[in-house]
């Protein structure tokens, strides 16, 4: 290859599954006019980090896997070099295409007790053969961060918590299980978005820590990955003013962030990719395009992730970079496609006649998770007290943000039947009807299905719901189901008062059925939550 198709090597845009013929053969010109070194795959255009300023609807398409598959054979029909596929799959393909198999978030698996550590692997393993199906080679996951900041609005459940150890030990696991598929991994987002109160996706969030501090800290996780030759290590689009002679300077673009500390400090010679460089701490900062493109390689990144200005960016790197520091970045993402065994005519393309995956086995490890993760934040002795309730026709059942026909209230209805009752939608006046029906009712089981994963307001928990919540915990006797991030517990007034609380951390058929079984046997709750939450 000359200079100019090496640097081609660095850059990765984006790709969306469901776009235009048009776009897809802009990508094409890309692919055969400038040996781009691979992709980024995310849903459309309207999906993540493109969207916030344009708040599209994303519009579903059931056919996204297979379309998926059929621009992955497309595109490496048209490349001179293998290309590297890659997409951000943290908790399966399912974050990003549609009737593919889900996982649980690294929240859930960080509830588990250490010694049921496999399950991550198992993780790490199924979702590296969901993506091996698809054609692609590269997950951009796990985080290795520490989210130790209860109001971080982009990490939180997408962290295994704030036991750096634990951190650690779960990310590992996560990659040895892709790994041992075929798949390369990649730990993000260095040098730690956990202690972060700013979307990076949205603006530059700074971080206070000094160096002694984040050594201490936040870089453990990547150290243990750096000793055990993690394939990759994404850079956060975050300041931290310590490692940069006070300068806010995003480390992506840190000289002193990455060769200094992660290549020279920490030893680490590995692939380094940039988040994505769209988002707008770092996409508009340059007028010139192609000056991003340089700045990011010049600070130390290998590959450049959803660049926009690739024609500009690979003449700014090939005026300005030396050829040995071209060869050492090339050199290291030749060794990853050697790796995902792509190279010297091994690359095989993914099979259209196949679109079943093992959803059984996915169900399987999904329940495994499930019965170990559980947590009892506070016992109130739940069966007993519920079952005696019974017997005098006092208890009702209340699902929130979900119909009564669900899978904890099914598991429910045999040996425990009551009045169920439920809330979706209609604010204060269909919750204030709610109320009066529920007078004649002393013992409540809630089953609260919170809306959404993100903390932004209240996770979308209504305010009338919230304080319905807050009125009958100082009312009735109440045992709380929550199905979802269990930072929601803390926007819940008057918690303190409820007699039993038992955490889920999410919604799946296998975790409500577990929930069920939970409460009828008061089973022991195995799981420990990952994250300190201050609500008692």
């Amino acid at each position: 290859m000359t200079l100019e198709q090496k640097i081609g090597q660095f850059f990765f845009p984006a790709v969306f599954i469901n776009d235009t013929e048009e776009n897809i053969q802009a990508t094409e010109r890309l692919i055969r006019d400038y040996n781009i070194g691979g992709l980024t795959f995310f849903h459309s255009r309207a999906s993540a980090a493109t969207n916030y300023e344009t708040k599209k609807k994303i519009v579903l398409n059931d056919d996204s896997f297979q379309r998926l598959k059929e621009l992955i054979i497309r595109y490496q029909n048209c490349a001179t070099t293998p290309l590297l596929m890659s997409i951000d799959a943290e908790w399966g393909l399912a974050m990003r295409v549609e009737k593919t198999p889900q996982y649980p978030y690294a929240i859930t698996l960080g509830a588990l007790p250490n010694n049921q550590k496999k399950l991550v692997y198992e993780v790490g393993k199924q979702i590296g053969l969901d993506l091996k199906s698809a054609g692609i080679h590269y997950n951009l996951s796990p985080l290795a961060d520490i989210n130790n900041n209860p109001n971080n609005p982009v990490i939180g459940y997408r962290s295994f918590g704030q036991n750096k150890e634990k951190v650690a030990d779960f990310a590992l696991e996560y990659l040895k299980g892709m790994n041992d598929v075929g798949i390369l991994g990649c730990l993000k987002h260095f040098p730690g978005h956990g202690n972060t109160n700013v979307d990076s996706h949205l603006g530059l969030p700074i971080l206070k820590e000094t160096l002694e501090e984040l050594l201490a800290n936040e870089l453990v996780p990547f150290i243990k990955g750096i000793e055990n030759n993690v394939d990759s290590i994404m850079i956060g689009h975050l300041a931290v003013p310590a490692l940069n002679d006070g300068k806010e300077t995003s480390a992506t673009l840190s000289k002193s962030v990455i060769e200094t500390l992660l290549r020279k400090q920490l030893g680490y010679d590995g692939l380094v990719i940039s988040d994505a460089l769209n988002m707008h701490s770092v996409s508009k900062l340059y007028d010139q395009k192609g000056q991003l493109e340089w700045e990011a390689f010049n600070a130390g990144n290998d590959v450049l992730c959803f660049t926009e200005n690739v024609p500009e960016g690979i003449q700014e790197i090939l005026k300005n970079a030396t050829p040995e520091r071209i060869e050492a970045s090339f050199q290291r993402i030749w060794k990853c496609k050697e790796k995902a065994g792509i190279l010297d005519g091994k690359l095989s393309l993914p099979d259209l006649s196949k679109s079943e995956f093992d959803f059984e086995t996915t169900s399987k490890l999904n329940l495994k998770i499930a019965q170990n993760s559980i947590t009892k934040i506070k016992d109130g002795n739940n069966s007993k007290t519920v079952f005696d309730a019974n017997k005098s026709n006092t208890l009702a059942k209340i699902s929130l943000y979900k119909n009564t026909d669900n899978p904890f209230f099914k598991g429910l209805a045999a040996d425990l039947s009551s009045p169920e009752f439920n809330y979706e939608t209609g604010g204060a006046t269909v919750l204030n009807e709610l109320e009066k029906e529920l007078s004649t009712f002393d013992t409540l089981v809630i089953s609260l299905f919170v809306p959404k994963a993100k903390p932004l307001n209240n996770f979308d928990i209504e305010d009338s719901v919230l304080q319905f919540l807050g009125k009958v915990f100082t009312t009735k006797k109440c045992i709380l189901y929550v199905f979802g991030n269990p930072y929601a517990l803390q926007v819940i007034p008057n918690l303190k008062h409820a007699l039993g609380i038992i955490e889920m951390y999410q919604d799946f058929t296998e975790f409500q059925a577990t929930a069920a079984i939970q409460l009828l046997e008061n089973s022991e709750c195995k799981g420990a939550l990952p994250v300190e939450i201050n609500f008692l």
